[in-house]
């Protein structure tokens, strides 16, 4: 809480020293806020039927309404700006987690259908990255049976979205090799990278306070030069970067990294806190690529997955779960 509440005094901050617009930040910490809660205490009453209801709406919200945001052109690798990807993953990960809760064989069967059946409705779909994330989630899901010691696991996934934070921020600084510049500019397409481009040097010229939040359309060139312009940089580190500076980077990953260190530290199963680790480290890296954190199913969803993994389930120790 005091990490949220940091995150939204520091957008107001920025916002007052620039004049820019915090509700999107604000509107954010609370859908996390709201949803950690709510998962909290459903996940203690109902710890398989909660996330498994979860899961069901997810997979409903990116099936009934796919087109998540205008889906111009640049976005497309991503699946629509990634919203649709970070919900399906979402699904898998609170399916997966379900499952593992289960207390009988033939629900906990059904539930791990119902989260491999996310991957072929994501091709359906034609989310490339919701595919891709999906399969991972249910990947590390059903490797996190055999693990015992989640903490080293947890440090993987940290590394894995430090490297995809790290890519992202060096292709827009120039540093990485041409030859993987390329590769990597071809598939996230030049437009997008132009973005990246543009909000580093936002952060670089305003590294205290960044440019303001909801200010990095009106400033960059880049953003402009589509129709309708969205006035996103398709990438939480960089827009984070650009608009708040390095405070507001320190505190959204600060935010992940507790995250992680509370799955750590609950009294879940090692099975469940991996599984959400993989669905969350999984949103952080489309987050990275894409704008997926600026939809409110997606960051609420988030909470609700920490919230479910997090939270103390009140059935007596050796009584059968309730559903």
């Amino acid at each position: 809480m005091i990490l949220l509440g940091a995150c939204a005094g520091w957008a107001l901050i920025t916002a007052a020293a620039h004049d820019g617009r915090p509700e999107g930040v604000l509107l954010a910490v609370l859908a996390v806020t709201a949803g950690h809660a709510v998962g909290r205490v459903s996940g203690a009453l109902l710890p398989v039927a909660a996330p498994c209801v979860g899961a069901l709406a997810a997979l409903a919200l990116a099936v009934a309404q796919p087109d998540l945001s205008p889906g111009v052109w640049y976005a497309t690798p991503l699946g629509h700006a990634g919203g649709t990807a970070a919900l399906l993953a979402l699904a898998t990960g609170a399916a997966c987690c379900a499952a593992w809760a289960a207390p009988r064989p033939a629900l906990r069967l059904g539930l791990w259908a119902l989260a491999a059946a996310v991957v072929p409705t994501a091709a359906v779909l034609g989310s490339r990255a919701g595919c891709a994330a999906s399969t991972a989630v249910l990947l590390c899901a059903a490797a996190a049976g055999s693990v015992t010691r989640r903490g080293l696991s947890l440090l993987g996934m940290a590394a894995a979205a430090a490297l995809v934070a790290g890519t992202t921020w060096a292709l827009a600084a120039g540093v990485l090799p041409d030859g993987l510049a390329g590769v990597l500019e071809g598939r996230l397409t030049v437009h997008r990278v132009g973005l990246w481009q543009d909000a580093l040097r936002m952060a670089e010229r305003h590294r205290g306070l960044g440019v303001g939040p909801d200010r990095f359309g009106e400033l960059s060139p880049a953003a402009t030069q589509t129709v309708p312009p969205d006035g996103k940089p398709h990438s939480a580190l960089l827009q984070v970067a650009a608009e708040q500076g390095l405070v507001g980077v320190v505190l959204t990953g600060a935010t992940f990294c507790w995250v992680l260190h509370a799955l750590w530290r609950t009294p879940r199963s090692t099975p469940v806190a991996l599984t959400t680790g993989a669905a969350l480290t999984a949103l952080a890296a489309l987050a990275s690529l894409g704008n997926a954190l600026s939809f409110t199913s997606v960051t609420a969803g988030a909470g609700l997955l920490a919230g479910w993994a997090t939270a103390r389930p009140w059935a007596r120790e050796g009584a059968e779960p309730r559903l």
